[in-house]
């Protein structure tokens, strides 16, 4: 089987992916640096799993630290799927200097040790966020995304562009994955499925902003894992690829779903929209469908009983 690496090994996406390479019997080195954004003993539990295979090898550091990162390549892998990221668009409001450093600075150093020691195939986790308020839907890969609204969505287009310069330049296989609202077991707590369920268990209100009309395309964990595989083992020239469920919700829909699942009325606390969050998305996934065989088989009903299962868990 392949030598795959993985950054940001022990987040929410990065730890499941690390298993299924495993489980399928790929050789897998990790890189985290279990940065606080939210406790890194989230982290340590996610990957604990991973850390008790023998076929896999965890470095901590940084995607900014090239000594770190020359590490990865020790032995040169078959593949590089980078995760790694300041996440989120609020907190790149907050820092945008700090998002930029990572998410393009970052994997600029990622792709250049990825390239000098002659890795064939790059996986970048790119976002819908992206496709700003785009008008047009479903979002299509060949949409214009020359205007995100935040700092975040800029610095993922910017990774795509720089990544397609080294696919360009070096003959390097890329695809970029473009995940829609990623849910499930070990989603960020900071996220709003996580956050919600959380918060109406507790008793405590949840914030809403906007009247809950926006929406979301959320895609459980299972489907982009399932869709991010097939790009590595199809990863071939230059391509970006849609991963999401394609069946948009509404924000108001979403708590009820919430509601339902918990036997628990949320406590609504209205406010504004905030800066830099997006109208809706809407995944086309046509060109995934047809290139990669993805096909997204867990619906929202039973992803958010699984998350449910596993959040009690976590909570006894």
């Amino acid at each position: 089987m392949s030598l795959i690496v993985v950054t940001g090994a022990a987040g929410f996406i990065g730890s499941h992916l690390c298993e299924r390479l495993l489980d399928r019997g790929d050789t897998v080195i990790g890189l985290d640096n279990f940065d606080p954004f939210y406790d890194p003993a989230i982290k340590r539990t996610n990957i604990s799993r991973s850390l008790d295979h023998d076929a896999f090898t965890l470095i901590e550091g940084d995607i900014c630290d090239s000594d770190a990162v020359d590490k990865l390549f020790a032995e040169r892998p078959d593949a590089v799927v980078h995760l790694a990221a300041r996440a989120g668009v609020r907190p790149s409001i907050l820092e945008p200097k700090r998002c930029q450093e990572v998410n393009v600075g970052g994997t600029t150093i990622v792709l250049d040790a990825a390239r000098h020691s002659g890795v064939p195939n790059f996986i970048l986790a790119s976002s819908s966020s992206v496709y700003g308020n785009n008008k047009k839907i479903p979002f299509a890969e060949t949409d214009n995304v020359d205007y995100p609204i935040s700092p975040y969505a800029a610095s993922k287009k910017s990774a795509e562009l720089i990544a397609h310069s080294y696919a360009h330049l070096f003959e390097m296989n890329m695809t970029c994955l473009r995940f829609f609202t990623v849910y499930g077991p070990r989603q960020r707590p900071d996220l709003a499925i996580h956050k919600f369920t959380k918060l109406i268990d507790d008793g405590q209100p949840i914030p809403v902003f906007g009247d809950g009309s926006t929406s979301r395309d959320y895609t459980y964990i299972d489907d982009i894992i399932d869709g991010t595989i097939r790009a590595i083992d199809r990863c071939k020239d230059y391509h970006v690829y849609n991963l999401g469920e394609s069946e948009p919700i509404r924000l108001d829909e979403l708590i009820a779903a919430i509601e339902k699942a918990l036997d628990r009325e949320a406590k609504i606390e209205r406010m504004p929209l905030q800066p830099g969050d997006v109208d809706r998305t809407f995944a086309n996934i046509t060109r995934a469908r047809t290139e990669l065989g993805y096909q997204p088989a867990t619906g929202m009903e039973e992803g958010l009983a699984n998350f449910i299962k596993w959040f009690r868990e976590q909570h006894v």
